[in-house]
């Protein structure tokens, strides 16, 4: 319901099909987004740093592909976007590296490859595993995690106004982000980056919430 009223919202549009959704998470609640899309009919692109959670989904049925590439991530997101499938891909990788792979994609072609996005990482809890930074790699950043607490929170927060620059750079092009409620823009905010909603007090934000705007 949130996908399909983010499109009827956002996008005007009652039929997704050929409308990619990127987002990030595949764990508890989060692991819904795949089914979403497909039951929505739109390309969804969901990031996963644990390849538990990827696998768990794949094996439920609720993912229907998964991916530790790049490359082939974005030709698949081509390909089912021009032909209009209904398609969910879990990307085995950092959502940050997901933006920034969007982002290169519009500097280059022009072409904008997203039109909804959301985050369903754990950012209620960012500093004790809800989060992971994108500068290391899974493992290596649980590792750091119980070795140097303080570091993964500076990289976290590093990660985190990467995260927000590429949501920026694509929304001014025309994506709709969303917050899902995962206290992702709070944090952000409190990292420095650029989410505040212009000419209004320091509680807005420019992203709007599924709850109030979106499902209310």
């Amino acid at each position: 319901l949130t996908v399909l009223n983010a499109g009827r919202r956002y996008l005007k549009a009652e039929d997704l099909s050929g409308k990619v959704f990127v987002t990030s998470g595949l764990g508890g609640m989060s692991g819904a987004q795949a089914k979403a899309a497909v039951i929505a009919g739109c390309v969804g692109i969901i990031a996963e740093v644990d390849e538990a959670a990827l696998l768990k989904r794949h094996k439920q049925g609720w993912l229907m592909e998964i991916s530790n590439n790049l490359d082939h991530c974005i030709a698949r997101l081509r390909d089912a976007r021009k032909n209009k499938i209904a398609l969910s891909l879990g990307y085995h990788g950092n959502v940050v590296d997901l933006w920034e792979r969007l982002v290169y994609e519009l500097d280059k072609t022009g072409e904008l490859l997203v039109d909804l996005g959301s985050d369903q990482t754990s950012c209620h809890n960012p500093f004790s595993g809800g989060y992971y930074p994108v500068q290391l790699g899974f493992e290596e950043a649980k590792q750091l995690l119980s070795t140097n607490p303080g570091k993964f929170r500076t990289l976290v927060q590093e990660s985190l106004r990467r995260h927000v620059a590429a949501i920026n750079r694509l929304a001014d092009k025309g994506m709709f982000f969303w917050d899902y409620g995962n206290a992702f823009l709070l944090e952000a905010q409190r990292a420095g980056a650029d989410v505040e909603k212009k000419g209004a007090n320091k509680t807005e934000f420019r992203y709007p919430s599924y709850v109030q705007h979106i499902m209310g």
